[in-house]
């Protein structure tokens, strides 16, 4: 198998040749990597190779061998599926959005009706009472919980930092694990990890839009500690450095491995944070910090919780604009009124939609997937110690989105 996952991380470079967003990050041999630039095999070539690394994959029996031997087969024959897949897409196969989320992501994203987002935006509505339209009640009400750009990098510090203390108390961090923060703009995305191996992360944060204090502690926990810092830190550390497992020194984007990584990481927020705790945490330190009256975080959470619930709108959107059902301003128009978007960034959430395709679900059905299967296993709210045993027992071990369903 190692032969295979030799072959394997050689073709995902090669499809980054293709495709400027598919390597997320790799820290194998350089050599590879230079190889791959200066050969530039064809998708033609690349899909014949995947399909009989896939067929020799199928192949090996691993049945008799210890448990995480079957594992790490399933997930690389996933990998190898997922990899084929991207290829076609590349070579011009159209594929709905359905079937693009369940080749790349392993993954099969649940449908709501309209009628399922009525109703929890007519219980927002309530909560904001008054005669202007809702979305300018609610961007009336989110402004006053807006990081004053001179406070970002404090609040964000703060937050990173509270992140990383409550993760090192359950999961023993590789020696030198660091990261760095910079602030940029011009992106489709609020926030970004990009891991540079050796347990090292440049964690971006997206400053074109206004930060509402919520999102400090959903960026550094999903970015930072115990998000994608800690979870590919953690893979390179148990199964590259420990396993020689060199599949795990490439991390294609496009690939049921984010189904994993995105859903461990928005998990992980209130693995780290019990929704009592984090209320305490911002009111008495990031309430404060932002200069933000911290009287009001109770009433603030009522609504953020609300509305957090409509997350499933922006599938919705995204299905329906990929499948060419509706228009990019009917999309963005969706968003507004079902995921309460302020139009900039709904207009920013459909370009997403543009570069990244079905790689929305990976956020809300990963982390509901991740839910259901720590706590199916113990890891329940009120059993801490053993979410944060299965937190980690899932961020080191070689699952398949489909095995957490």
């Amino acid at each position: 198998m190692n032969q295979i996952a030799e072959s394997y991380v050689r073709l995902v470079l090669a499809v980054g040749q293709h495709d400027a967003d598919y390597v997320d990050a790799y820290y194998g041999p350089p050599e590879w990597k230079a190889e791959a630039q200066a050969s530039k095999p064809s998708l033609a070539s690349i899909s014949s190779q995947a399909a009989h690394l896939a067929e020799e994959l199928t192949h090996l029996d691993t049945s008799q061998a210890e448990e995480t031997i079957p594992l790490r087969h399933q997930s690389l024959l996933r990998q190898l599926q997922s990899l084929h897949a991207r290829v076609q897409m590349l070579s011009g196969r159209k594929y709905s959005f359905d079937e693009e989320a369940l080749a790349l992501y392993d993954a099969a994203p649940p449908h709501y009706p309209e009628s399922h987002f009525t109703k929890l935006v007519h219980e927002v509505d309530l909560l904001l009472p008054g005669k202007d339209p809702l979305i300018k009640r609610y961007e009336t009400y989110k402004k006053r919980f807006i990081i004053p750009i001179e406070k970002l990098d404090t609040v964000f510090s703060a937050v990173i930092a509270e992140c990383r203390s409550r993760t090192k108390k359950h999961i023993p961090l590789p020696a030198g694990e660091s990261f760095a923060v910079e602030y940029v703009k011009n992106k489709s995305w609020s926030g970004y990890n990009w891991y540079k191996g050796n347990c090292y992360s440049v964690i971006q944060i997206n400053t074109d839009l206004p930060i509402s204090i919520d999102r400090a502690v959903d960026l550094a926990a999903h970015e930072g500690y115990p998000g994608h810092h800690v979870y590919n830190s953690i893979l390179e550390d148990t199964m590259v450095r420990t396993r020689k497992w060199m599949e795990y020194s490439v991390y294609p984007l496009f690939s049921p491995q984010s189904l994993i990584a995105e859903g461990t990481a928005n998990f992980g927020i209130e693995v780290a944070f019990s929704p009592k705790e984090r209320i305490a945490f911002e009111r008495d330190v990031l309430f404060p910090l932002a200069e933000l009256d911290p009287n009001e975080v109770d009433a603030y959470y009522t609504v953020f919780d609300l509305v957090a619930k409509l997350s499933y709108a922006g599938n919705e959107a995204a299905r329906q604009y990929l499948n060419g059902q509706i228009s990019r301003t009917q999309a963005a128009e969706w968003l507004v009124s079902y995921a309460l978007m302020p139009k900039e960034r709904a207009e920013q959430r459909v370009r997403f939609f543009d570069q990244y395709r079905s790689y929305v679900i990976n956020y809300n059905l990963g982390q509901d997937l991740v839910r259901r299967y720590i706590e199916l296993r113990g890891g329940t709210p009120d059993n801490p110690v053993n979410r944060w045993k299965e937190f980690l027992s899932l961020l080191s071990s070689p699952r398949v989105p489909s095995s957490l369903q």
